[in-house]
């Protein structure tokens, strides 16, 4: 029997992939492994699901068993990878399985960074990265009426936006000076802060949670300025780490994720690395656009036809109605200024060069409507 393509993960990268690669060879035998259930589901719907009044099962679109069948693969639910042998090319699960492949691709995802908290509540602090921690927030949710988010980045900012459909009063902690920091410059990050603030979303930047602890029902954040807060559900949401473990033990290059070269190769060969665990040429882009540009690069040089991803300029959108927002921030490092306009009703940030030549931006409010317009200006990202 002919060793499968094996996938580790299903979730935007590796079921997209499988489909990927089903469009091209339909024969290829596929093996994709799975931590949880194995549902197909958009995880980037995850932050906004209150206010369409989405569950995590009505977020489930399709159910494992309906996944193996249109990719006419074998989905392995529930199962833990505890070692992969690059010699051997096989993989070891935790029930004692051993599972051999003709090319292995590790989609594995990231983990939440969890601070440093000290308190008796320290533990109970939620994140939501899937679908499993969709239902425990959810669920804890209700009665609630004031929710703590650390981290003013996108997923916090998004989360907070979506909590007011809830009539949920969000505070949002972060110890950089503006929202959005990573996408946003100042100006833009303070004009976002005040279109969420009017819709009733508190900010308090400067500032970061040291501990947390169980106060009755409620929860007390200890705060580093010396203040304290209340909340009935603390939510972190400070980034996310590339799960790098598996590759790191097995001898796969690990940077801050697993290293690969334009073509998705790892160190290993027959190993190939895309999504948020993946380090593409020194980029790690844990966003939908960048994903679906790695899974149909390697979908076609696994069945064949060698391809080396690329990246045109990709917009980020963020997911607050409150106040639309997209951004393309440029290359880190890159020299240049930060030109504003303000068109009625929203906000362009345009970013140039020494000669002129535009290399990121965002836009905020009406200005969104030069999104197309804008990113068709931009330089390739890779």
């Amino acid at each position: 029997m002919t060793a499968p393509i094996l996938i580790l993960g299903t979730g935007l990268a590796g079921y997209n992939l499988a489909r990927e690669i089903r469009k091209l060879d339909k024969s290829v035998p596929l093996v994709l492994v799975s931590r949880d259930d194995a549902p197909f589901y958009s995880k980037p719907m995850l932050s906004n699901a209150l206010a369409s009044g989405k569950s995590a099962a009505t977020l489930v679109m399709k159910t494992a068993e309906r996944m193996a069948e249109e990719l006419d693969a074998r989905i392995l639910a529930r199962r833990q990878v505890t070692a992969i042998d690059t010699s051997a090319r096989q993989v070891s699960l935790q029930d004692g399985e051993v599972l051999p492949y003709r090319d292995l691709v590790l989609a594995l995802g990231a983990d939440p960074i969890r601070l440093p908290l000290d308190g008796d509540a320290a533990p109970e602090v939620l994140s939501v990265n899937d679908l499993d921690d969709f239902a425990r927030f959810s669920a804890r949710l209700d009665g609630a009426r004031r929710v703590a988010i650390l981290g003013g980045g996108l997923i916090g900012c998004e989360f907070a936006n979506d909590m007011l459909a809830r009539g949920i009063e969000p505070t949002v902690f972060d110890p950089a000076p503006w929202p959005l920091g990573r996408l946003l410059p100042e100006e833009a990050g303070a004009y976002f802060r005040a279109g969420l603030e009017a819709a009733g979303v508190v900010f308090r930047m400067g500032i970061s949670a040291i501990g947390v602890d169980r106060q009755g029902a409620t929860y007390r954040l200890r705060l580093s300025d010396g203040s304290v807060a209340e909340a009935d559900l603390v939510l972190s949401a400070v980034g996310l780490r590339p799960r790098i473990g598996l590759a790191e033990a097995a001898a796969i290059q690990v940077g801050r994720g697993i290293v690969t070269d334009r073509h998705l190769a790892s160190s290993a060969a027959g190993v190939s690395a895309i999504g948020d665990c993946a380090e593409v040429v020194g980029l790690s882009l844990p966003f939908v656009m960048p994903i679906m540009q790695q899974v149909r690069a390697l979908a076609k040089t696994l069945t064949g036809t060698p391809t080396a991803v690329s990246y045109p300029a990709m917009p980020v959108l963020v997911k607050t109605p409150a106040l639309p927002t997209v951004a393309a921030p440029p290359p880190a490092g890159l020299a240049g200024e930060w030109v504003l306009t303000h068109p009625e009703g929203g906000l362009e940030a345009l970013f140039l060069t020494p000669d002129g030549s535009p290399a990121g931006f965002a836009l905020l409010g009406a200005a969104t409507s030069r999104k197309q317009v804008l990113a068709a200006s931009l330089p390739a990202w890779l």
